[in-house]
């Protein structure tokens, strides 16, 4: 059954346009609330948001959509989605709402459902939460004295933080250290800042002043130009860069040089490898991670695991299969003895752990492996399916041929637009870059020939 509202990480789109409107929120709310009121300890629902203007209106439209159909609601206010997922859990609520676009500007919106275990929903819950969102509304109505209530939880914030400190072991400080964090004027401003400072480090907040229009604009992970900027200019040892909602992380290290999610996952892993707290006996990242991570933990005699791209697909292969540490180059970092979904705070903590007990510089701890040459391109397409013409396919044969043993060849459609997503990888920068407009030429022309 294909799905009408959610994608591969919940109800996303423009705010004040469907399916982001208040009208749709208050039916997402009766919808999921009706959805989750057969689970035992009660009907509660705890919402957080990061620090997009619409939030407001979506928040409201949310709390009405809950309480109208006997949810009792939990009020988070901006808060990390790693956050959100933690308190579902901590107070015992049957779901859990993050209000967030993640990376994107501030004009769009989202809505992510947790269940009571703080994982995102399976396909069946979905589903079976659309099918009520198109449903006659007043048949979840409750009568009038079984309306829930809303109550502000003031001490999430602090809740957070600490269960942030205790995933480091009790008598570790920063002390020392010059950590320069760009929250990405997101939903970590006030946490991540604080949790470092407790932990006894010089912090030095840049990204940390949202006004509902700024929230990842030339900041945060994505934009890390202005973090590396400021690390060089106070001399800082470290940089740590949050996006929109706090659920994934980038390292600058004090030379002002980027870390993607790929050296930090073999930083996390090699150190849990040394010390026996890694399970299943390797990683699991997605298509798009280096060849260098793959040949690296190779050689520490650990495997790594492909799924496809997104942090969901990561946590359903982890769950399945026992592993605690995953991720995507991106950033998002899931360590599942801490959290059920990626947490740039709790990622970065780890890795600031490892600085500390090797005492180097994180130039040094963090550079594990020499990424190989890595080039993606997006074809845009009008009509059609040029990945089923016989010119792309002998085009993608040929360059996986070119390719051999020395290095990957991923395609994959784009789910939200006509693109479709070409990246090669290998040894030789100049066969990658060959390989890839290979297959790029050949999707334009199919392209130009389906619409002709």
């Amino acid at each position: 059954m294909t799905r009408r509202y959610f994608g591969t990480d919940g109800i996303r789109g423009r705010a004040n346009s469907h399916p982001m409107t208040a009208e749709m929120a208050l039916k997402i709310g009766m919808a999921a609330g009706r959805a989750f009121q057969g689970n035992v300890g009660g009907k509660r629902v705890a919402i957080g948001k990061d620090t997009r203007l619409s939030g407001y209106m979506l928040e409201a439209a949310l709390m009405s959509g809950f309480t109208s159909v006997g949810m009792d609601v939990f009020l988070l206010g901006p808060m990390p989605t790693p956050a959100v997922a933690m308190l579902t859990r901590s107070l015992r609520a049957d779901l859990g709402v993050m209000l967030s676009a993640s990376h994107n500007e501030f004009g769009d919106n989202g809505i992510k459902l947790f269940d009571p275990k703080g994982y995102k929903l399976s396909d069946e819950r979905e589903l079976e939460i659309e099918k009520l969102i198109d449903s006659d509304p007043a048949t979840m109505l409750v009568a009038a004295d079984k309306i829930g209530r809303a109550t502000r939880v003031e001490s999430a914030r602090q809740r957070y933080i600490e269960f942030a400190k205790r995933t480091l072991p009790r008598d570790l400080t920063l002390a020392g250290l010059r950590i320069v964090i760009d929250c990405a004027n997101g939903a970590g401003y006030k946490v991540a800042p604080a949790a470092l400072w407790e932990l006894g480090a010089e912090v030095i907040t840049i990204g940390d002043e949202p006004d509902g229009r700024n929230i990842n604009e030339k900041c945060g992970s994505t934009h890390p130009e202005a973090l590396i900027d400021k690390v060089q200019e106070v001399r800082a040892d470290i940089g740590i860069a949050l996006d929109g909602d706090a659920d994934r992380v980038v390292i600058v290290d004090e030379k002002g040089q980027l870390v993607d999610g790929d050296q930090l996952m073999a930083v996390i892993a090699e150190s849990w490898h040394q010390s026996g707290r890694l399970t299943a006996g390797g990683v699991v990242a997605t298509v798009m991670s280096n060849l260098g991570l793959e040949r690296y933990l190779k050689g520490l005699g650990l495997g790594l695991v492909r799924t496809p791209v997104g942090d969901r697909y990561v946590v359903e292969h982890m769950r399945k299969h026992g592993y605690n540490v995953g991720g995507e180059q991106s950033g998002h970092m899931v360590l599942s003895d801490f959290a059920t979904t990626g947490d740039g705070l709790v990622s970065a903590l780890q890795v600031l752990s490892c600085v500390v007990a090797q005492d180097k510089p994180v130039s040094e701890v963090c550079a594990r492996f020499v990424a190989l040459p890595q080039l993606l391109r997006n074809v845009r397409y009008s009509e059609g399916k040029p990945l089923e013409d016989r010119r792309v396919r002998r085009a993608i044969e040929g360059a996986k041929a070119k390719l051999g043993d020395s290095g990957r060849l991923v395609i994959r459609p784009s789910g939200t637009e006509p693109v479709i997503r070409v990246m090669a990888e290998g040894d030789n920068a100049d066969l990658v870059a060959n390989v890839v407009g290979d297959v790029v030429a050949a999707v334009e022309s199919a392209s130009v020939s389906s619409s002709a």
